[in-house]
Formats: C-alpha cells, sequence, structure tokens
C-alpha cells in the first residue's frame, strides 16, 4: 500500500499551480535546516523521529499532536508518543543549536532580548504544573500552562529562542504529583522573574543585544529591575497604571524656610499622566501602515517609584505611550476609576528604563529609540500566534515534563 505521506505528496503535486521541479527542493532543504539538530541528538531514532515529527508540525494537518502526525508520516502512532512523550533526550541541545542559528541570521548588536510568559489552557489537573492562575490566553484566571519565553527581536526579524516550564509552589512541593509527569529531581520552584534571569545568563553573552524587554508582569517587581541593572543590561519593562511615582522634573512645593526644602509628592502614574499638558506629547512613527504610517505618543520624564515597604527606588526614566483605541490591537486602555473625558479616546502604557546600570550613568535614548523597543513585545506576540496557528505550539496531548518541553523545543525550531 502507498504510505500516507506518499499519497498527500502525489496529491499535492497534481494541485500544484507552480512546477513539481518547486516542490521537491523544499523536501531537501528542510532535511538540510534540519540536519545540525538531528547531530545533537545521540541515537538514529531520535535523529529519524525529529524529522517525522517536525514535518508533521510544519505540514497541512489541522491539529498537530503524536497521534495525527503519525497518521500522516506513516508510522506506528506510539512511535511517535514515546518519543515526545516518555523518551530520555535531552531537549536542550536543540535549543543550543536553535540559539546559534538565530543569532547567525538575525543577530544585531542593537537587538531585543524580550521576555514574555504565555499561557496554555487546560481540562483536567494531572498535566504538569497546571493550576487555576492568570491566563492570558483567555484573559482571565482558569486553568493553564505557563511558560515563560525568551524571544529576540532585531532589524532583521524576530523568533523564539528558549523557553522554560513555570511549576507553581504546590507542584514543586507535592512529591507524588512531580513523579507522576516525572519532574526531575533537581528542578524546583522558581518566580518567573528567575527563570527569565537563568535564561538571560545562560544566553545573554552569545546573544548580541542591546536592550531587554517585557510586560508589567515582570516590570512591577523591583528586584528584577535592580538584577537587571546590577548586569549591567539596558531595559524597557512594562509597569501597571497604579505604579507610584515622584516627578522629579517638577518644581516642588514652595519653601517654607525651615528644614529641608519639599519634594514633589508621591502620586499614582495615572494621576499624574491625567494633569499632563497637552503640548508634552510628542507624535512618534512606528511603522508603515497600510493606510499611511503608524504614529503613538510619547513622554518621557525622570521619576523615582515606591518600592516595598514604601523604600524609595533608584531613579528610573519613565516612559508613557498612547494611541486611539481605534488602533487598540497593540494598545491595551489603561485607565483609573476616575478618568477623564481624554482617557474615552485613548489606550495608554507605562514603562520604566533605567538611568543608569551597574554604577555607570546612561544617556537619556530617543524616542525613536524606545519606540523600537516597546514595539519588540508585539513582534514576539506575533511568534507566539505564528507558533500556535501553523506549528502547533498548542495542540500537544502530553502530561509529563518531558513530553512538554520535547513539543516546545520542536515548535520553536519550526
Amino acid at each position: 500500500m502507498t504510505p500516507v505521506w506518499a499519497q498527500r505528496q502525489e496529491a499535492l503535486l497534481r494541485d500544484c499551480v507552480v512546477s513539481p521541479d518547486v516542490f521537491t527542493p523544499m523536501v531537501d532543504r528542510l532535511r538540510d535546516f534540519l540536519r545540525p539538530y538531528q547531530y545533537a541528538l545521540e541515537t538514529e531514532a531520535g535523529k529519524r523521529n525529529v524529522y517525522l515529527y517536525l514535518a508533521g508540525l510544519l505540514s497541512h494537518l489541522p491539529r498537530k499532536n503524536a497521534e495525527d502526525i503519525a497518521t500522516l508520516v506513516d508510522v506506528e502512532r506510539q512511535v511517535l508518543q514515546d518519543f515526545i512523550g516518555t523518551a530520555p533526550w535531552d531537549h536542550r541541545p536543540l535549543v543550543q543549536v536553535l540559539v546559534g542559528e538565530v543569532v547567525e541570521r538575525l543577530g544585531a548588536p542593537d537587538g531585543i532580548i524580550a521576555f514574555d510568559p504565555s499561557s496554555f489552557p487546560k481540562r483536567g489537573t494531572h498535566s504538569v504544573g497546571v493550576k487555576r492562575q492568570w491566563c492570558g490566553h483567555r484573559g482571565k484566571v482558569d486553568n493553564c500552562q505557563v511558560g515563560v519565553y525568551m524571544g529576540y527581536v532585531s532589524h532583521h526579524d524576530h523568533a523564539l529562542l528558549d523557553f522554560r516550564l513555570f511549576l507553581p509552589q504546590e507542584w514543586a512541593r507535592d512529591v507524588q504529583r512531580r513523579q507522576a509527569c516525572h519532574v526531575p529531581p533537581e528542578v524546583r520552584y522558581h518566580t518567573r522573574q528567575e527563570q527569565c534571569l537563568e535564561m538571560l545568563d545562560l544566553w545573554g553573552a552569545q546573544v548580541p543585544h542591546g536592550w531587554v524587554t517585557g510586560d508589567d508582569e515582570l516590570g512591577r517587581h523591583t528586584q528584577f529591575r535592580h538584577a537587571l541593572r546590577a548586569r549591567g543590561e539596558r531595559y524597557i519593562l512594562g509597569v501597571p497604571c497604579t505604579t507610584t511615582i515622584r516627578d522629579l522634573e517638577a518644581p516642588g512645593p514652595a519653601y517654607q524656610g525651615r528644614g529641608r526644602p519639599p519634594k514633589p509628592p508621591w502620586q499614582s502614574v495615572t494621576v499624574w499622566r491625567q494633569v499632563l499638558a497637552p503640548e508634552a506629547w510628542a507624535h512618534v512613527t512606528v511603522r508603515d501602515g497600510e493606510k499611511g504610517p503608524v504614529a503613538i505618543e510619547m513622554v518621557t520624564r525622570r521619576v523615582q517609584t515606591r518600592l516595598e515597604r514604601k523604600c524609595t527606588g533608584p531613579d528610573e526614566w519613565l516612559v508613557v505611550t498612547r494611541c486611539p483605541l481605534a488602533d487598540r490591537g497593540t494598545v491595551e486602555r489603561q485607565t483609573s476609576p476616575d478618568a477623564d473625558d481624554q482617557d474615552a479616546h485613548y489606550g495608554y502604557r507605562y514603562y520604566l528604563t533605567p538611568t543608569c546600570v551597574a554604577h555607570r550613568e546612561l544617556h537619556k535614548p530617543s524616542l525613536g529609540e524606545l519606540a523600537r523597543v516597546i514595539k519588540a513585545g508585539t513582534c514576539i506576540e506575533a511568534s507566539f500566534q505564528r507558533g500556535k496557528s501553523e506549528a502547533g505550539m498548542d495542540e500537544y496531548q502530553v502530561r509529563t515534563w518531558e513530553g512538554w518541553h520535547h513539543h516546545m523545543a520542536l515548535t520553536l525550531m519550526g
């Protein structure tokens, strides 16, 4: 009987608008692309199966799990299920090859390392790391797994480089659940910020970059920003609209002639923003759109933030962006309950970037540079969308620690 893949190939060739001569080199290019990854695997079975599984991830299949892929490439279902779910091969050499390939093709001195969590909704309670937690995919607290990803953005393109499965504290302490899902003994509970720093320490020297960025889930943690400054990293991190700041460029209250001169008051960044003069906002073009240049408005100010236990943090640059809500595909509305009429027309985002790193003073970045780095977050979101819609990133049917990591490594390669 003709193998399923051969039947599909014949059908594709019959339906081709272009010459079949184009199709065969595509298969050859896939083999060439995979060769360095296959060298990273120790067994012949692993080298063969990684080719078959990736061929399935890049195929026409509507559901890209091990069972459907096995049917497509004409192998026993159990072969691919075992290869992904329980086989004891290490995914990290594949990630190492991937990082090298991305650096070679996309690397640039002003590249951007972008960290971003991504959630995967689940129905049951047995998949490794699953619990009720914030699920960005659904925009609410729900049953899901969460992965923390390191992406890379340059003027050439963007790609995901590495990842960590977030293991909640209750999972880290539960011996039975760990054993059932094959969680390695050395794996301990780490916050998502610690997982980002772990990946940065692992790859930062190899991946050329000038910036680190992430959303307000990361930026709200002052210790994370401190750790980046201590490592000499320049960052732009989102912060919530409730962040408390002191405007260091604002005039202080009138001096009464006794004691220390008073400083500007502490206030939420939303309250501070609502009294900005209209001329404080500068227009910045971020990209070319179908109907013309796409622009946002920005304002920057040197500020201090309130840390935990009401301590005062170091100087940082506050960056606020806004754009009309008609363009809210990339900007969400962030307002306080007493928002003014202006808030009905704009979506706002808030960021912090350091004035010094590792005791070295930094020059104030231009608005264009700030906009470029902020846009990197949108690029990584596009990487997730592409991975989930084209490479089956969220279509795995595995419960184990190694199964999740095996599938993620292969989808990032795709």
